[in-house]
């Protein structure tokens, strides 16, 4: 624990001068090692279940103390990232195509209330002939959260968080409900967004939380959406959720963001499960996310090609819309961060039409 502490602090100092200096990259390889001695030495190597073939469990589980970087949170983990890892490869695709297919005319947004959640729903419920609804776990406590403008700590941010218009609210909760229930709850809806994720809390019970939430929760959607006749979903998800496949297993991004409950190992499950499924989809994997307006232009880039870099929850609610209405988006995987270099853009003629993406 000491050691911990000890690194920690050295971390921290070095993201409050300079994190491209040898202190910082350092600091970072030290505190992730000390971590992972520590969580050994309390015995905390998670559940058998979860072991993966050919990683050992002490290297493999590497979730922080309250006390480690968790304070940088998963925006700043891939900023760190885009520093030590290098450049970036992306691949722009361009040339957005018009909306072809029929329109999603009902469409539920699983994960009403979080962050990026209550801007899908915002913004879907101001587009022309949609009806939109939030999936909620309280349907009281979102209606009040949705109409209030509030400021929400998460990590080392302070987000300001807009009031919502009112909309329809169901409850749905990917933990507690059964497939049977959550379909139920998407009965007569067309379109389906999948914006749940568990909130990083207590070290010793993430991973539970995540394979919870970001894995099975999102399995028991998928199913229910099958079992409802729900005939497109659009998830989101996040950059380097297939990191081990292309050789970033050990990239700072991969490795801060991984130690949340091993969340990108978790949500890699719930995508193939949905792109194994008989579903319409789509998923978009932003890179670390910010509450600010954008200040770059969209990068929209294929999927496994982007290990840094952070994106605007505004431009990731707009690539959502997107993805319902335009066919380009059907059965696509794609990965989203911010140009800097080019000026931010709005991305939809005007609130009431759909934000325009180029999906091919």
């Amino acid at each position: 624990l000491t050691s911990v502490l000890k690194r920690s602090s050295d971390l921290k100092a070095a993201f409050n001068t300079d994190v491209n200096t040898t202190m910082g990259v350092r600091a970072f390889q030290r505190t992730v090692a000390a971590v992972a001695a520590l969580r050994c030495a309390l015995g905390f190597v998670g559940s058998p279940s979860a072991a993966r073939p050919g990683v050992s469990p002490c290297r493999r589980r590497l979730t922080m103390t309250a006390h480690s970087p968790t304070d940088t949170d998963r925006r700043t983990a891939l900023l760190t990232g885009a520093v030590l890892a290098g450049t970036t490869t992306t691949e722009l695709l361009a040339g957005a195509r018009p909306a072809t297919a029929a329109a999603p005319t009902k469409v539920l947004v699983a994960g009403a209330t979080g962050q990026t959640g209550r801007r899908i729903v915002d913004r879907l419920s101001k587009i022309d002939g949609v009806a939109v609804t939030g999936g909620v776990r309280n349907v009281d406590k979102a209606t009040a959260a949705l109409a209030a403008s509030s400021i929400a700590v998460r990590g080392a941010m302070v987000q300001k968080v807009d009031a919502v218009a009112p909309v329809d609210l169901a409850r749905l909760d990917v933990v507690e409900d059964s497939v049977d229930a959550i379909a139920q709850t998407l009965a007569g809806f067309d379109a389906l967004v999948v914006a749940t994720g568990f909130v990083p809390g207590n070290p010793l019970k993430m991973d539970a939380a995540a394979h919870a939430v970001d894995n099975l929760g999102t399995v028991k959607l998928v199913d229910a959406a099958v079992k409802a006749k729900v005939p497109a979903v659009v998830m989101v998800s996040s950059i380097l959720t297939n990191g081990r496949a292309w050789g970033q297993e050990n990239s700072p991004g991969f490795q801060i963001t991984n130690a949340f409950g091993h969340v990108l190992d978790e949500k890699i499950e719930a995508e193939k499960y949905l792109r194994g499924s008989s579903l319409q989809y789509t998923i978009v994997r932003p890179g670390g996310l910010k509450a600010k307006p954008p200040t770059g232009a969209l990068k929209v880039s294929k999927e496994d090609t982007l290990n840094a870099g952070e994106i605007s929850r505004d431009y990731v609610a707009d690539v959502v819309v997107a993805a319902l209405f335009d066919p380009a988006a059907k059965n696509k995987v794609v990965e989203i961060i911010e140009d800097d270099a080019v000026p931010a853009a709005p991305l939809a003629p005007s609130p009431s039409a759909p934000p325009k993406v180029p999906f091919a």
